[in-house]
């Protein structure tokens, strides 16, 4: 589902108590005897990262106690507990190779902070050909407002930055944590610190795009639609809609397209047929090839950039994580 936020923006501003409207527009390398002191600054920076790891550990585990402790108990909570249990033994090959992208890779800057709360943090996935300056897609992961997590956005991440687009997970509070407006809230600071830094990491400003999934898909179009009465109504604000030039709702925008376009906005609804809540952001890249997700992304973004279309098209196919046999099993006893 994709929406024109500058006519989500006038939708608002018409609706606005005030009734105020406002338009805005390889080379080889050398081997060298390491200096004194490099050892010891490696070693410590793999301490730095084995402590982030057990750090992100320790909140994976914290979030998936959230959840079960919502699944409830009894007959039900085992029966779920047990389906969680063999979906993730099922998918494990591949999350261990993610997590093994996540944790080690020189493409992801982890917990980059943006806001003053433990929470405010976000991942980048910056593409290996960065030398001019690459689309940027702000991404707001689910997990139904008490699991969400950054790292959820991590075969995402990686495969739309394969594909010359950096990726931003924003990290937000979770239920009971915060409030939904506190959500809304640390999302918006996200993608303001998106809009307003990404250029230091090689990103686009003028390419700046926003994605949700889930309860993130809510939390995101909140957060935009917020900004808009901000603006609407002539309050200081710290990033524009826009900057943000499409919108991206996945699992769950059906009747918010239907809405937009009885607005006059200009909104497209694609389903998936077939397709499960998680598929298109989950099992379908463990699967490897050419998913339909990100190549509808990518049909949008690189709209006008036929280098760029040029390069997708030459590039290797992804890699599949996992067996087929596994994904469907997988997909039948899902608990999501």
């Amino acid at each position: 589902m994709r929406a024109s936020v500058e006519e989500a923006g006038a939708l608002l501003a018409r609706t606005d108590s005030a009734g105020r409207r406002r338009r805005r527009s390889s080379s080889p390398v050398r081997t060298a005897s390491p200096r004194p002191g490099s050892l010891r600054r490696h070693s410590s920076s793999f301490r730095e990262d084995v402590g982030h790891a057990a750090s992100e550990t320790y909140l994976v585990s914290r979030l998936t106690f959230t959840l079960l402790q919502y699944l409830g108990l009894g007959y039900r909570w085992m029966a779920q507990l047990l389906s969680l249990t063999i979906y993730a033994i099922l998918l494990m090959p591949g999350f261990l190779q993610v997590g093994y992208y996540y944790f080690f890779s020189s493409q992801v800057r982890r917990s980059v902070v943006y806001g003053d709360q433990p929470r405010n943090r976000l991942d980048l996935y910056i593409p290996e050909d960065n030398s001019r300056p690459c689309p940027v897609m702000a991404f707001v992961t689910g997990g139904a407002w008490i699991i969400g997590y950054k790292a959820w956005g991590a075969l995402l991440g990686r495969r739309l930055a394969e594909r010359g687009i950096i990726v931003a997970c924003i990290d937000y509070r979770n239920f009971p944590q915060g409030t939904i407006g506190d959500m809304v809230h640390d999302a918006s600071q996200g993608i303001s610190f998106v809009c307003n830094n990404i250029a230091s990491y090689g990103g686009d400003p003028n390419q700046i795009y926003l994605m949700g999934q889930s309860a993130g898909a809510h939390i995101a179009a909140c957060a935009l639609m917020e900004q808009a009465v901000k603006e609407s109504g002539g309050h200081p604000v710290s990033w524009s809609v826009t900057q943000i030039k499409a919108y991206f709702g996945l699992s769950g925008g059906q009747t918010f397209v239907d809405v937009l376009q009885q607005a006059g906005a200009q909104a497209r609804l694609l389903l998936y047929e077939g397709k499960t809540h998680t598929d298109i952001f989950l099992q379908d890249p463990l699967r490897g090839g050419r998913d339909p997700l990100v190549e509808d992304v990518l049909s949008i973004i690189h709209a006008d950039d036929a280098i760029a279309r040029q390069k997708i098209a030459l590039a290797p196919t992804p890699k599949r994580l996992v067996y087929e046999w596994q994904l469907k099993l997988a997909r039948q006893i899902s608990p999501f």
